[in-house]
Formats: C-alpha cells, sequence, structure tokens
C-alpha cells in the first residue's frame, strides 16, 4: 500500500473534512434524494438528477479520504532538524530576479494549499530544494522562464 507522508495539521484537516461528509453531507443528499423522488416522474426531474450527482460525488470523496488517512504517515516537522531542506521544513527564499521574499512550508500533496504557502512536496520547486542548504540557489521551470530562487532560511516545527 502506497503511503503518503503528511503533517498532522494536515491529517486532521483530511480527518475533519471526513467527519462532515459522512455526518452532514451524505444525510443531507439522502434526504435530498428522497424529497426528489416524492416528486413523481424521476426521467424529467432535474432535482433528482442532480442530488444524485452530488451523492456520486460525496461518497468518491469520502472513498478518497478514507484510501489517504488510512495510508497517511504521519510526520512531526517539529522532531525534524539538520541544515537541508527536507519534508516539513519551512523555507524562506528570494526571488533573485525581482528581490521578492517568500515562505513556504514543504507538505504532503493532499495538504497542499499554495494560498497558505503550503507546497507539495511533488511539485517543481519543492523538488529542487530537497537536500539544499542555507545559501544555495535553485532554478525552476516555469511558463516565463526559469525562475531562480536563494534559500535565505530553514526552518522546522
Amino acid at each position: 500500500m502506497q503511503k503518503f507522508p503528511m503533517t498532522a495539521a494536515g491529517l486532521a484537516a483530511l480527518e475533519d473534512e471526513l467527519r462532515h461528509l459522512k455526518a452532514v453531507e451524505r444525510p443531507a443528499i439522502i434526504r435530498a434524494i428522497a424529497e426528489a423522488r416524492a416528486h413523481g416522474d424521476l426521467s424529467e426531474n432535474a432535482e433528482y438528477h442532480a442530488a444524485r450527482e452530488r451523492q456520486s460525488f460525496i461518497e468518491g470523496r469520502i472513498a478518497e479520504l478514507e484510501e489517504i488517512t488510512s495510508a497517511a504517515e504521519v510526520i512531526d516537522p517539529a522532531s525534524l532538524s539538520g541544515d537541508t531542506v527536507k519534508f516539513g521544513a519551512t523555507i524562506l527564499l528570494v526571488d533573485e530576479d525581482t528581490e521578492t521574499e517568500v515562505t513556504y512550508q514543504i507538505v504532503g500533496m493532499h495538504e497542499a494549499d499554495i494560498k497558505r504557502a503550503r507546497l507539495s512536496i511533488t511539485s517543481p520547486l519543492a523538488k529542487a530544494l530537497i537536500s539544499k542548504r542555507v545559501g544555495d540557489t535553485v532554478a525552476v521551470p516555469a511558463p516565463g522562464g526559469d525562475r531562480s530562487y536563494e534559500i535565505l532560511k530553514i526552518t522546522y516545527g
């Protein structure tokens, strides 16, 4: 079975979503389907078809989350240390072209959220950063051409 590395917070968020889908969304969609059925002819009942489509999505997401959470391998960034970038590290980078500083944490692919500066371990930038040290420069392919970043700081926890 494939293991999915993730932080404890990432696993907790997925477990919360799973609980919500099972306890709130699934019962609500079952009620919606029953109500739509009560309206008669199902072949022309848009509410029924929409509810069934939503049910299919919810059941698929539940199955996906159950698989991910059962195969989660929680890694605590606070237990890690060292002077190289690895899973769980929070890295302060500077874009060498624009001098813009940005901070990312490297997390599992199922908890990545670029809006929250959580970078998937499978992303090109994270792959380029792994095993690098403060002062190292990494080049990453981007749609507008390669981007170069210098690592300014690496922290764990």
